[in-house]
């Protein structure tokens, strides 16, 4: 049986109105919504050290750093996602109060769950943001930054990061020691080899 798209298809604009009452986040793709889960203590911590970092870097830049709860908007797919931090220095993004469509930098924390999702389809999706100079990856379970960096000829580059080494981020000219990011975070898989 083939269901009619109008039969399930939710508007962009539905979704966003629902989100705004919703009690749980939604990531929409193309009239579709799905519901996302919790995140773990070291998803939450990453994300917020991370977040800091960059926030105390860019303080009075005229970037803004976004966590887990802004929506990046992809318009040419009909795409919004949660991404666990988003920077953006677009002025166009200032007309948007719960979505962002112009970031120079999104990052997500990978979970066994999403992984795959978040280095496949979803870095697909977010490819089709023209502003977008930097996507990065970061592991929840070992101390692993990978930074994706579009360069001169639009080609996405692999920057990766490992203990004991300096992560640089080029879109927003920020440099961290890794262990900063994971500040307060217990390292399951990499204390159990």
């Amino acid at each position: 049986m083939v269901t009619s798209r109008s039969e399930y298809y939710i508007s962009p604009e539905e979704y966003l109105e629902g989100e705004k009452v919703s009690q749980i986040k939604h990531e929409y793709i193309d009239g579709q919504v799905y519901a996302m889960a919790g995140a773990s203590d070291a998803h939450v911590t990453i994300s917020m050290n991370l977040s800091m970092l960059l926030r105390n870097h860019l303080r009075g830049s005229g970037y803004r750093v976004y966590m887990a709860e802004m929506k990046a908007q992809i318009e040419v797919i009909n795409r919004y996602y949660y991404p666990d931090v988003m920077v953006t220095c677009d002025a166009r993004d200032r007309e948007f109060e719960y979505f962002k469509c112009h970031p120079k930098l999104i990052v997500e924390v990978l979970s066994d769950r999403t992984e795959a999702f978040d280095r496949g389809k979803k870095f697909a999706d977010y490819r089709h943001l023209e502003s977008l100079q930097e996507y990065v990856l970061i592991s929840q379970d070992i101390m692993s930054v990978e930074c994706f960096r579009r360069n001169e000829k639009g080609r996405w580059e692999l920057y990766p990061y490992e203990k004991g080494e300096e992560v640089h981020l080029a879109s927003v000219d920020f440099w961290c020691e890794i262990e900063a990011i994971y500040e307060d975070v217990v390292l399951v898989k990499e204390n159990a080899y």
